[in-house]
Formats: structure tokens, C-alpha cells, sequence
């Protein structure tokens, strides 16, 4: 273990680390822009230049490993001055347009001038034009006079995705960034460069001048979009989601997630959601508004009408896992003799990778299992509850069997483009065209108080708001075992609610209150049922997960 010295204070440090790396570790704050530490060392910026007493000239600390004895000065007269000069050099040509930047609050440039330069502006010939607005692929745009050369983007997409379609050509400053051939930047994992760009070189298609990051409060969270369960940042403001960021854990996506799950938050926008309770009209069966008050009261004449042996519940594996456990507890405790069922979302011809990219696109299939329900829906139930939504089959049990009282329990009429939990980017223009956020608030407050035509379900007597993933903390369970939580980023849309809390609503009907008042105290009550979440709690769970019991560990992205 190297002993070395910086800014005069002495360290052991790791060997094979460079001392950039080990500054960062130790708190010492050094600028950069094209390095990343998950990607290759370029060093090509030479923002990270560091004094190594005895040589003759300033080093890029990037790409200088730790040596016994070296002594580094990273705030030396000289060091401060490079760093003055490289800035300057960067912005000869960058354009000063910071106010209509998309980047601005998040621009890496910005804040390094004002950490390291803030001298004026000395240049005064003509500086060099390039090109505005250039798509490199269907969801990625290049402002080329903006980029700053540092190649991140060319490293990801040559180490990560290994899709090698874009490069940089040319020399001096006459240097972009192109795409090979005519198809441009077609990888599953293309939004990842916008992620890691240090400036407003390259910006989304679909977040684009959508909105002033400053305005967004961003929220830990889980993309839906596949079992893999990518942790995320969900940002969004005033009830509207405008965008997934990929968040940070080694142990499920690295800093990485693809394009696919990145746009499934449209779903919480979507105009078609349910945001309120809809009941058949006795007279014509058509749809009517309902309240809570009213649909509860119905429904607990329908219950006394039927034994428990009658009564059938679908749970999803799209719902959480204290939704899926409060209605697990209600059948097996309240209503012993009923049912239990499990669905989940089918879609046809799914994609799939070694990378992300999981064929299940349900992010909570396994919990069902660990729960021990399998079983698909065939019929026999006189009321059936379900969570979510049902499979063509099981629809066509429903309407052969004709239950006497079909209760859906759902986030959307699924008549809407953005109500597709996940599909695959084919059609690129439908998908984006769908999803500016911007009037979203009133649309949902207007065009979702009525029902569709046609009837998008004929087969269900009631269709009860469902609260999205932005709107409830809960749990979800990847494909590799891991229990991971979700925080609440928004109030709830109108009158949706937790599933969890609708199974509270239906079981006090019978005088049977469930014993729950939030989603950490079901995660206790699962641990003390289910062997596999045995010890689990809210709070170890924690920010990045833990495994079910007897669960190996396995690396994601680098496996």
C-alpha cells in the first residue's frame, strides 16, 4: 500500500489507483470532464492537471497512478493557473448561450468556470460555427458547437453497449462527433450518453427544452419497465413525471439503464388514466362516476350475497409487494376458502440482452412466487377481484364463467399510447410524440373523468383507481432476488389509491379490519410470514436493497 503525500497531508493508499481516484475517495475536489468512473481513461481534456513534486511538468492526475512517496500538490499556484487556462481554451469556441442551454443546472462547464476561472471572456475573433439540432439516432441530438470533445460518449457506446456507431473525426477545432453509416445511433442504450455528456452537446429527444431542471424535485425510485429493476431518479413537478434518470447501484444497473424502461414513466401521464371509480348503470351498463363511498357500500351487498368459497382475487406482477401481500393476507385470513390467482403482463416478441434488458417485462414476478401463487385464472369464481389487468385467456375465462361481480383494480383504461407499460422502440416518433409533460396537470384533471369508447372493459362491473409506482412507496423483488424499495414522489392522481389500501377498504366491509397502516409495516408482516423475507425490514432494504434469504449474489451489467 503506496504512502503518499497531498497538499501535505500523508495517505495510504490502494496501489493501481490513479490519483485522481484516490483524491476523490479522500474528499480532495479535482475538476474534470472526460473522465468517468465507468468508462476507460481518455485524458483528453486536461481539466484534472495535479503538481508531482520532482517532475518537470504538471500531470493529468486521470491518468497518473500512485507511486511510494509522492508528493502532490493539487492547489498550487501553478496547478490553479493551468487549470484558468484550459477552461479559457475549452470556451474559445463553446457558444455563450448558458440561458436557452438544456443543460443549464446540470452543466459541468458552468459549474467549473465558476469553481476554477470566473475571468472574463478575452477572445475576440470569430469563433468556429457548427452545426445545431443534429439527430445522431431516433432519441439523441447533437448541439456539435457545444461539445467540448471529451469522448464519454464514443467510450460508452464502444465499452458498454460494444455498439462502436459513433466516433470523432477530424482534428483541431473542425472536431465532431459522427455517427458511422446512415442509421445513426440506434443502441438500446443511447439516452446513456446524454446522461454521462459533461455540457449540452447532447440532449434527449424526449425531455429536449421540456422543462428548467431547476423546477424538478427528483425521488429514489425503480423502473417498471422490466424484472431487472434499474434503480432511478423519477423527476417531476407539481404531479407531472418528466423523466427516469438511471441512480447508481452496483449491484442491479451500475449508473446505466436502456431506452425502453427510461420512457415507461409516460404511463404515469398518460390522459387515460383512472383517477377516479367508475360503476356499471344497472339500467344501460354503461360506465358512470362513482364515489369510493358509493362503490363500497355496493360492494358490501354484493359480498353478503356470496360464501368466501365464491370469492376469487387475481394478484399482479405488476403490483408491489405490500398490494399483492394485503390481498394475500385478506383470502388467506378473512376469507379463508377463497382463491388466489396470479397474472402478470404478456407482451409478444419482448427484447432481451446480457446487459438490462429483461424478457419479463413485469418488475415483480418473482415476489409471486416467493408468495407461493402460481396459479392463472380459468374461471369459477361469482366475484373476482383483480389487480392491474388480465391476459386475452384469462379475459376469455371471465366472460364464459360470467362472474356475478368483476371488481378491476387498475392505473389506466389502457386505450392510450402512453398507458403501455413497456414497448419496443420500433416506432420511435409514436412513443415521443406521446409524451410532452408540460399540460399534462389539466389534461388529467379533464379528459380522465369519463370512460372510453369503446369500453375497454366489457368483462368488469367496477374499474377502481390504481396509485402508480410515482404515487406510493412500496417494495419490488427483481429477477435476481433483490428486495428493493421505492419512495413516493408525488400525491396521488384525484382518487387513486394503493391497492394495498383498497384490500383495508374492502376487508373493514366484513368488520375485519387488516392491521396495516403504511407499506413498511406489511414488509414486516411479509418477513414474518414469508421464509425467504424472513428479517427483512423497511429500513434494511434501505437505499440499494438486500437479497432475499438464501438468495447468491450476483453481479448485472459486468457479469
Amino acid at each position: 500500500m503506496p504512502k503518499i503525500t497531498i497538499n501535505g497531508q500523508g495517505y495510504d493508499v490502494p496501489a493501481g489507483k490513479t490519483v485522481l481516484q484516490v483524491c476523490l475517495e479522500q474528499g480532495i475536489k479535482i475538476p474534470y470532464f472526460c473522465y468517468h468512473h465507468k468508462l476507460s481513461i481518455a485524458g483528453n481534456c486536461r481539466m484534472c492537471l495535479v503538481e508531482v513534486v520532482g517532475r518537470p511538468k504538471l500531470e493529468i492526475s486521470c491518468n497518473c497512478p500512485v507511486q511510494e512517496g509522492m508528493e502532490i500538490k493539487t492547489d498550487s499556484p501553478v496547478v490553479l493557473e493551468a487549470r484558468k487556462s484550459v477552461l479559457e481554451f475549452i470556451l474559445i469556441n463553446h457558444p455563450l448561450d448558458c440561458p436557452i442551454c438544456d443543460q443549464a443546472g446540470e452543466c459541468k462547464l458552468q459549474d467549473q468556470y465558476f469553481d476554477h476561472s470566473a475571468v472574463p471572456y478575452r477572445f475576440r475573433e470569430q469563433k468556429v460555427q457548427k452545426p445545431k439540432a443534429v439527430p445522431l439516432g431516433p432519441l439523441v441530438v447533437l448541439d456539435d458547437e457545444r461539445c467540448i470533445l471529451c469522448t464519454r460518449c464514443v467510450r460508452f457506446c464502444d465499452e458498454v453497449p460494444k455498439a462502436h456507431e459513433i466516433a470523432l473525426s477530424e482534428r483541431g477545432d473542425r472536431s465532431t462527433i459522427v455517427t458511422y453509416g446512415t442509421e445513426g445511433m440506434k443502441n438500446a442504450y443511447s439516452l446513456n450518453t446524454v446522461d454521462i455528456c459533461p455540457v449540452g452537446a447532447l440532449t434527449s429527444r424526449d425531455f429536449r427544452f421540456g422543462k428548467r431542471v431547476w423546477f424538478l424535485s427528483k425521488t429514489p425510485s425503480l423502473c417498471t419497465g422490466c424484472s431487472t429493476g434499474c434503480n432511478v431518479w423519477l423527476d417531476q413537478e407539481r404531479g407531472v413525471a418528466y423523466r427516469y434518470r438511471p441512480r447508481e447501484n452496483n449491484d442491479v444497473n451500475e449508473c446505466w439503464m436502456c431506452d425502453e424502461g427510461r420512457l415507461t414513466y409516460k404511463y404515469i401521464n398518460a390522459p387515460d388514466r383512472v383517477v377516479t371509480p367508475f360503476a356499471r348503470s344497472p339500467e344501460n351498463r354503461q360506465w358512470t362516476r362513482a364515489s369510493w363511498d358509493t362503490v363500497l357500500a355496493q360492494l358490501r351487498t354484493i359480498l353478503a350475497q356470496v360464501s368466501v368459497a365464491e370469492r376469487a382475487v387475481v394478484l399482479s406482477a405488476q403490483c408491489s409487494n405490500e398490494e399483492n401481500f394485503a390481498w394475500t393476507r385478506l383470502v388467506r385470513e378473512t376469507w379463508a376458502g377463497a382463491r388466489l390467482f396470479a397474472t402478470r403482463r404478456e407482451y409478444p416478441n419482448p427484447s432481451e440482452d446480457q446487459i438490462l434488458r429483461h424478457c419479463d417485462k413485469n418488475p415483480n414476478a418473482r415476489a409471486l412466487s416467493e408468495f407461493g401463487i402460481h396459479e392463472r385464472y380459468a374461471g369459477g369464481a361469482r366475484v373476482l377481484f383483480v389487480l392491474d389487468a388480465l391476459t386475452p385467456e384469462e379475459i376469455a375465462a371471465v366472460q364464459q364463467t360470467r362472474p356475478a361481480c368483476v371488481v378491476l383494480l387498475t392505473t389506466n383504461w389502457g386505450v392510450h399510447p402512453d398507458a403501455v407499460r413497456w414497448r419496443p422502440l420500433t416506432n420511435v416518433d409514436a412513443v415521443i410524440e406521446q409524451g410532452g409533460a408540460a399540460d399534462r396537470l389539466d389534461t388529467l384533471k379533464t379528459d380522465t373523468l369519463e370512460a372510453p369508447t369503446p369500453d375497454p372493459y366489457p368483462w368488469a362491473d367496477f374499474v377502481l383507481p390504481l396509485a402508480t409506482v410515482a404515487e406510493q412507496c412500496g417494495t419490488f423483488v427483481n429477477v435476481k432476488g433483490r428486495v428493493q424499495r421505492f419512495e413516493r414522489a408525488m400525491p396521488s392522481q384525484a382518487e387513486a389509491r394503493p391497492a394495498w389500501a383498497v384490500a383495508q377498504h374492502v376487508a373493514t366491509l366484513e368488520g375485519r379490519p387488516l392491521p396495516w397502516e403504511d407499506a413498511a409495516a406489511i414488509l414486516a408482516a411479509i418477513g414474518e410470514t414469508v421464509p425467504s423475507f424472513q428479517g427483512i425490514t423497511w429500513e434494511q432494504v434501505g437505499e440499494f436493497g438486500t437479497l432475499l434469504n438464501g438468495t447468491a449474489v450476483r453481479q448485472c451489467v459486468s457479469a
